[in-house]
């Protein structure tokens, strides 16, 4: 009993941050909702204001006005703006994405066997450069104006000024043509499918050009990060106190860096579906980047909608975990910020 009542106000106060932080989810998800119809509806709206659909792809010169409107009558196309909306979308809240209106099969079956590609493509390239970001990032802000901070902000401006393609292109030559290391297309080897070993040198190239892409930016991101903590007061005082730079950086601008970088993660939640597109169709890696590239030069409208509220969704998804941890990290949001 007396233990209990040692650990009473303990309990209490776990328990009422339990209930602010259920509060801040709640509040929220109920936000995002709303969002979510209207990106559902501005999708839909500016698919069907495009010139042209995908029944203008699959016309002939042979086909007649008849024939035309007969196929615009199957796919739905001939119905009013509204109509087509609600119908989409009533389709989309029982999980059916709708079916290609080129090969007609179901978008939903296409996306579940392609995401998990894309996943296990980009998931552990962006981890690699978050990693490689964080280490360089500190080490750059640690040497502001020193050959370190040039060398690394300078390796940051050529990956962002480098297209991704280009990169894509350039280890396609040297490695997969020149000197014929790793394979150039695809993701197995026919007759491989289950080889792990095969699977992992399909990977290198298309990992290693993502890897590059995602270091620029999010090298640029935590070493200005790190730079704007170093004027703050509390490293003044951890340096009248004659702290180290790298007990100052260790112990104190790692940390506060930390807070920015979740949210910058959480807004990437999206790339792990269209993170990769010109990457994954250069190396011809059976993700959404070939799917949705194909879709979109024969004008399959189905699919086009689909990735593009899927990618919304987990904008707003990932808008709303980078809130979570957030708060997680600084109480205060969740207090409305008192």
């Amino acid at each position: 009993n007396r233990l209990g009542l040692l650990f009473q106000p303990f309990i209490h106060k776990v328990h009422g941050r339990s209930i602010l932080m259920l509060r801040y989810i709640i509040k929220r998800i109920l936000q995002a909702v709303p969002l979510l119809f209207v990106i559902s509806f501005i999708v839909f709206s500016l698919i069907y204001i495009a010139p042209y659909d995908a029944i203008d792809a699959q016309v002939t010169p042979n086909m007649t006005e008849e024939q035309i409107n007969i196929l615009r009558e199957q796919s739905g196309l001939n119905q009013p703006f509204i109509v087509q909306y609600f119908a989409w979308l009533k389709q989309i809240l029982s999980g059916n994405f709708g079916h290609s209106l080129v090969t007609h099969v179901g978008v939903g079956e296409e996306l579940l066997a392609r995401i998990p590609n894309t996943i296990s493509l980009v998931l552990p390239a962006y981890i690699t450069a978050l990693i490689l970001a964080i280490v360089l990032g500190l080490i750059a802000a640690a040497n502001k104006g020193k050959f370190l901070d040039r060398f690394v902000d300078g390796l940051a401006s050529l990956g962002i000024a480098t297209p991704s393609f280009w990169i894509a292109m350039l280890f396609i030559y040297l490695l997969g043509y020149k000197m014929n290391i790793f394979p150039i297309m695809g993701m197995h080897t026919i007759g491989k499918e289950g080889d792990f070993g095969d699977f992992l040198q399909h990977f290198f190239m298309p990992y290693l050009t993502l890897v590059i892409v995602f270091f620029a930016e999010l090298t640029r991101y935590v070493r200005s990060s790190a730079i704007s903590q170093t004027n703050e007061e509390y490293v003044v005082v951890q340096e009248a106190f004659q702290a180290t730079k790298w007990q100052i950086f260790t112990r104190h601008i790692r940390k506060n860096v930390l807070i920015p970088v979740i949210t910058q993660v959480g807004m990437s939640l999206p790339m792990l579906v269209t993170g990769a597109i010109i990457t994954e169709t250069v190396f011809g890696w059976p993700g959404v980047g070939p799917y949705i590239t194909g879709a979109t030069r024969s004008l399959d409208y189905p699919i086009i909608m689909a990735v593009m509220l899927l990618s919304a969704t987990l904008v707003i998804v990932g808008n709303l975990i980078s809130d979570i941890l957030y708060s997680l990290v600084d109480p205060r949001i969740r207090r409305g910020g008192k």
